[in-house]
């Protein structure tokens, strides 16, 4: 994206669910967090195993195969959901309105498409590691310590699933702004300009409010 962003909230039903929604992609975002904390503490525990006791930790790899998906897929609807994720704005950063509505409403409706196959498609590669009948419920296993993989492949459509609900989310917030010409709608990411991001990172780091540049105060006047 071409800058820091913000969402708005009110006390609309849209808004309530954003909210509702936001909490729980936080305690995504935070499990992920937690993955690659975990991953940093059994990276030292199997160097100093190797260095001082000639014994790496066993399973290392698999343990890095079973927490990949909490990284690579935990955190994306509540990146989504602030507009953090890298995006193309030459064309869509230079519209206004109801055009700039309507373009986000058309590219949030086929990211909610492809979206849906991907679920469609992890979902399926999770049924064909799940077996009642298997031992540990499982069709395949890691390699070194034999670790089920169905649970890192279940990560992915869940995941999916969650963001799923946030483009829908942010579709009815479009689809609403659209319908009535709003400047700045509720439950969907708003663009900075560089110099309001400026101004947000720094009250971030000094904790207190930062007086905004002549320029930006001009321009919103």
């Amino acid at each position: 994206m071409a800058g820091s962003s913000t969402v708005l909230s009110d006390d609309t039903l849209l808004s309530r669910i954003d909210r509702r929604l936001y909490s729980l992609e936080q305690v995504l975002s935070l499990v992920s967090g937690l993955a690659v904390f975990s991953l940093m503490i059994l990276a030292v525990i199997s160097v100093s195993g190797r260095n001082f006791f000639n014994v790496p930790l066993p399973g290392y790899v698999d343990w890095i195969e079973q927490a990949m998906p909490l990284i690579a897929f935990m955190g994306v609807a509540y990146t989504q959901r602030d507009g953090g994720h890298i995006r193309m704005d030459i064309l869509v950063g230079r519209l206004k309105g109801r055009a700039l509505w309507a373009a986000e409403f058309i590219t949030t409706l086929a990211m909610i498409v492809l979206i849906a196959l991907l679920i469609w498609g992890t979902f399926s590669h999770f049924q064909r590691a799940f077996d009642f009948n298997a031992p540990l419920w499982s069709r395949d296993s890691s390699m070194d310590i034999a670790l089920p993989l169905w649970p890192a492949k279940l990560l992915a459509p869940v995941a999916f699933s969650v963001l799923l609900l946030r483009l829908c989310l942010q579709l009815w917030g479009y689809g609403r702004a659209f319908l009535s010409g709003a400047e700045s709608p509720v439950a969907v990411p708003l663009i900075q300009s560089a110099a309001e991001q400026a101004q947000a990172e720094a009250e971030h780091v000094s904790g207190s409010p930062v007086d905004a540049p002549e320029d930006t105060q001009k321009e919103t006047h």
